[in-house]
């Protein structure tokens, strides 16, 4: 059942439209990012829902009311800013205390609310520092404590990390996660990190020029992404187009160089297709034993993984495998390329 509810809505700054006619139904809970590349509309969408925003057309509705036009202080939404927005001449205990303060709740109650926040990001012992004296880290925690303390309906992360070093990011992303699980709390996050988005999220809404491209599972929407855009802006992806020689449930597209089967739904014989081949997908077998041969013109080796660019008939192909006992092909040689049929996707 749906407890955060837009509806149609759109955002025109004069004639240009920055969010288009997006719809999103969140569950009760539930962890959902929206992602996409600078400029698609995700932060605007964020600011609406939050009420910093005015909406031109459409709804929204939070557990079945209608807040579309109700003021921000009003919303009870809890937010954590990219910057974290605290003040410096505030401890950390004051800093998580003043959204309580500012609705008049009782010390005694304060003091106990302020205390469990702290303690659930793990700040109890720096409660009376000043975030000057914090780390990026532990602002960023503190910043999460006090859009917490207010017990929010809807918790809304604009770049909550992007802040943070890279090895400090790939913690919070796991941390952040944790604490939401305990807490219960329904929270939009709002990222350009698609590994942030996949790695933490119930469901992740992508977003391309103001529009919803497709709103999946991280898992589905990497393995079975809908569109060139989303093939490719959610990891990486090998973009092979040919024609449909043969239309049915399985359908043949011709390459060029070969003809492989694909899911024949929504293909007509003799229209262009599109097929989607991650890196990951292919392995290298010796030449000539698998569905096409190439020259590896370049690797490189990221630690867990090598990543390769293989000078094939069809074009420039990468291909990525597990850092194991088995040595790497060396530049420069001849191999061949197999993957399963099931690897393939067709884009619309």
């Amino acid at each position: 059942m749906s407890f955060l509810t837009l509806s149609d809505v759109s955002k025109l700054y004069g004639a240009n439209c920055v969010v288009s006619h997006l719809s999103l139904s969140v569950a009760k809970g539930e962890f959902v990012s929206l992602l996409g590349p600078s400029g698609c509309g995700k932060t605007t969408t964020l600011q609406m829902i939050a009420g910093f925003t005015e909406v031109s057309s459409g709804r929204i509705l939070l557990d079945g009311k209608d807040i579309t036009d109700t003021k921000p202080n009003s919303r009870g939404l809890g937010i954590v800013f990219q910057s974290y927005a605290l003040f410096p001449h505030m401890t950390v205990f004051d800093n998580v205390s003043f959204g309580l303060e500012m609705r008049r709740v009782s010390r005694a109650e304060r003091i106990d609310r302020v205390n469990r926040a702290l303690a659930l990001v793990h700040l109890g012992e720096l409660a009376d520092r000043y975030p000057r004296e914090l780390s990026g880290g532990q602002r960023q925690r503190v910043a999460l404590a006090r859009a917490l303390v207010i017990e929010p309906a809807v918790l809304l992360l604009d770049e909550p990390l992007s802040n943070l070093d890279a090895k400090l990011r790939e913690e919070m992303q796991f941390e952040l996660r944790q604490i939401q699980r305990k807490v219960g709390t329904t929270t939009i996050m709002v990222t350009h990190d698609q590994t942030e988005a996949m790695s933490i999220s119930d469901r992740v809404v992508v977003m391309q020029a103001g529009r919803v491209t497709q709103i999946d599972a991280p898992f589905k929407l990497y393995e079975q992404p809908q569109t060139r855009f989303i093939s490719t802006f959610v990891g990486k992806a090998n973009l092979l187009t040919g024609r449909v020689a043969l239309a049915g449930a399985l359908a043949r597209v011709d390459l060029g160089a070969i003809t492989v089967e694909v899911d024949g739904a929504g293909l007509s014989e003799g229209a262009e297709a599109v097929l989607s081949l991650r890196p990951e997908k292919i392995s290298f077998v010796p030449p000539g034993q698998g569905q096409l041969d190439g020259v590896v013109t370049a690797r490189f080796f990221l630690g867990s993984q090598w990543l390769y660019h293989v000078a094939t008939a069809l074009g420039e192909l990468q291909v990525a495998c597990p850092n194991g006992d088995v040595l790497p092909p060396e530049e420069q040689s001849r191999t061949g390329l197999a993957w399963d049929a099931n690897s393939l996707r067709v884009l619309s």
